[in-house]
């Protein structure tokens, strides 16, 4: 049977994973390995990286030794290295398959717990972002350009190399630019986004100061006015998306006053929307508005009642979307209230994974923030009632 896959690289894998699932983890990694060399082989080098990375991990799981899973996973590294240099020396670069190629060697790195290399490489790697961030900055391409500077000042902030303030400058001014250019045409929701970003960069300089909260309130002002354009439209949908935006980012900014304000308005239209929706049998966009619910409710300390909202809409169905807003929502929260600047360092790392497609290292890293804090206990108990895992 494995002779007739031997130049089937896709079917071995596919086998392999089958074995493993029906628990015969010996068998199933034999296959897996073998097919993770049939694609080097074939100079597939994506495909043999994430196998590679793929079997260090499960050998790690099942036997508890980074040591057996080292050589796994240390190929898996030197092949996605390899794919970086050939993506840097092409014509075109995509910032986002960058970033796949360089988080993965670094969470292998960080797995081995091999220092010397996670600050090699990621020093390397922050590097080359910032030096992407400036030409794509030379040639006006401002979309790629703050990708860029975003992943080089992750990496900067990761290994606490002070060079991420020269990279937080950067993005200051260019999130500033385009704030006042969507203010100066009244996208005001767009333009809340923009405050909001800029005001991430401002904390990285000024710390969870008045500079910080300042942007944080023209964000949330812009969102409310985003929300009574929606209104006056009869989007009701939108204005109480926008609404959920404006709130938070008074929380964030320590409007505590607006902040409940807002929250409590918002929660009475969130109800009737709810309603409307189940009674015209959309149940898809009922589930979505009653995770804004819970967002909501969080947002104005109710944090059990909130987790009754989002366990109605997992009835409904369940993805990471879901499972993400209701955990950033009790994150937020909880660093508005304390003024917790590690906190905002986490939130902030979470959503840079989130807004890079990588949603289950954002899921594992918000989950593993949640359970580190304390005074969260009753709320990461309330959310894991909601979905069923007491």
């Amino acid at each position: 049977m494995v002779a007739e896959l031997e130049n089937n690289p896709e079917a071995m894998e596919e086998l392999s994973i089958k074995l493993l699932n029906e628990g015969k983890t010996k068998d199933g990694l034999k296959l897996m390995l073998r097919a993770a060399r049939a694609y080097e082989a074939a100079g597939r080098k994506e495909d043999a990286a994430r196998l590679f990375k793929q079997i260090g991990f499960v050998l790690f799981e099942k036997t508890g030794s980074i040591e057996k899973a080292r050589p796994s996973l240390l190929k898996s590294a030197y092949l996605y290295i390899d794919l970086i240099d050939d993506l840097l020396s092409a014509f075109e670069i995509d910032i986002n398959t960058l970033d796949t190629y360089c988080l993965n060697v670094l969470e292998i790195f960080l797995a081995l717990n091999d220092e010397k290399n996670l600050v090699k490489y990621g020093s390397q790697f922050a590097a080359i972002y910032e030096d992407l961030g400036k030409s794509f900055q030379e040639v006006d391409d401002v979309k790629n350009a703050i990708n860029a500077y975003e992943s080089a000042f992750v990496y900067y902030k990761l290994l606490d190399d002070e060079n991420y303030k020269r990279v937080a400058e950067r993005l200051v001014t260019l999130y500033g630019d385009i704030a006042e250019k969507k203010l100066a045409d009244k996208v005001y929701g767009a333009a809340g986004e923009a405050f909001t970003r800029l005001a991430v960069y401002t904390r990285a300089l000024f710390g969870y100061d008045a500079h910080y909260t300042e942007m944080m309130d023209t964000a949330a002002q812009n969102f409310e006015k985003a929300s009574k354009l929606s209104y006056s439209e009869g989007d009701l949908d939108r204005t109480t998306s926008f609404l959920v935006k404006s709130q938070y980012a008074y929380l964030l900014a320590r409007n505590f006053s607006r902040a409940k304000l807002i929250g409590v308005n918002t929660a009475r239209m969130l109800n009737q929307i709810v309603r409307a929706y189940r009674s015209q049998g959309t149940e898809m966009d009922a589930a979505r508005k009653l995770v804004e619910l819970a967002e909501t409710l969080v947002g104005i300390g109710k944090v059990r009642e909130g987790m009754q909202a989002y366990k109605k809409a997992l009835e409904v169905t369940s993805n990471i979307e879901f499972r993400m807003k209701v955990r950033l929502a009790v994150l937020k929260w909880k660093a508005a209230l304390d003024r917790d600047e590690v906190l905002m360092d986490r939130i902030d790392l979470v959503e840079f994974y989130l807004r890079r497609g990588r949603g289950y290292q954002a899921l594992e890293l918000a989950e593993k923030t949640l359970e580190e804090i304390e005074d969260l206990k009753d709320s990461l108990e309330a959310l894991r009632i909601a979905e069923g895992i007491y």
